[in-house]
């Protein structure tokens, strides 16, 4: 394998690395994050990072695809490429169900939400899957070690899912540190006067 074809799929594996393992992931969680909002200002921030995390997703994924249909041999014998083959389809399928957003309040709203939400994660679960694949594809053709990309992608994925795992929780764990209602609220039905008060109606019961 010759310095130019093993620098090609280095770049092959850094796009789809970026896109699958990276910036999707990401899109998820500020798709969370925005439903998990209450300010209006931070919806519409984090709905426009989303989008603009998942076009640079697609654009580096379909980079990295040429790159392959380019410079390597696609025969599709092996699961890498015909994964990755489907992959693409449905990574350019995922953008057009996005632009054709219904409005709220229409009831194919939540149809839409739910095919939209599914098919995302499906890609995402997909792309990170085949990337795992491709460096084992690499190790086979190449007998060099892949132990530590394997690890880096590991653990930079775990991070991802503790954030997206957390955004969940946070606001519940954020209450644990304050006292509930029921504790706030007096435990003495009794009335209470000032002691002027008391003190004369003491006199008035003598």
């Amino acid at each position: 394998m010759t310095p130019k074809v093993l620098f090609q799929l280095k770049m092959h594996a850094l796009f789809h690395w970026s896109s699958f393992g990276f910036l999707m992931p990401v899109g998820i969680i500020l798709a969370r994050m925005s439903s998990k909002s209450k300010s209006g200002r931070s919806i519409r921030v984090l709905f426009y990072c989303h989008v603009i995390s998942q076009i640079a997703a697609v654009l580096l994924a379909t980079g990295g695809a040429a790159l392959s249909l380019m410079n390597f041999e696609n025969s599709f014998s092996n699961s890498h490429q015909r994964v990755g083959l489907a992959l693409y389809g449905f990574m350019w399928l995922q953008p057009l169900i996005g632009f054709f957003r219904p409005e709220r309040g229409v009831k194919v709203r939540s149809l839409w939400y739910f095919l939209h939400w599914l098919l995302g994660i499906a890609i995402c679960a997909t792309g990170i899957t085949n990337v795992y694949i491709g460096l084992h594809t690499y190790h086979e053709r190449t007998t060099k070690s892949v132990k530590l990309w394997t690890g880096l992608l590991t653990f930079e994925l775990s991070l991802l899912l503790f954030f997206y795992l957390l955004i969940d929780r946070w606001s519940y764990m954020m209450k644990q540190g304050n006292a509930p209602i029921e504790q706030l609220r007096p435990t003495d039905n009794r009335k209470t006067y000032p002691t002027t008060l008391r003190k004369e109606l003491g006199m008035v019961q003598e």
